[in-house]
């Protein structure tokens, strides 16, 4: 079982559907956001006590299948080329 079959689950009657870590509410995105925020290892767990080092990595995991899996969208081509330009 891969880090994501252990931690993290997508059921449509929990969070609408949103991938969460299994047997919480707690969507994967907030802690990805909150790593992009610069957060640190001890800032997740003292907002999220429940979750543990292996949880985050699950989350930086899931976050790389989708977009190993994922083409990109010609907006965000397009907006990135424009922001590239300036």
């Amino acid at each position: 079982m891969d880090l994501i079959d252990q931690y993290i689950s997508v059921d449509p009657n929990v969070c609408h559907g949103k991938p969460c870590f299994k047997g919480t509410r707690i969507m994967v995105y907030l802690i990805l956001e909150m790593l992009e925020a610069s957060a640190t290892a001890v800032e997740i767990r003292e907002a999220y006590p429940n979750l543990t080092p292996e949880h985050v990595k699950a989350a930086l995991h899931y976050a790389a299948r989708v977009l190993e899996a994922r083409e990109l969208d010609p907006a965000f081509l397009k907006l990135r080329d424009a922001l590239s330009t300036r």
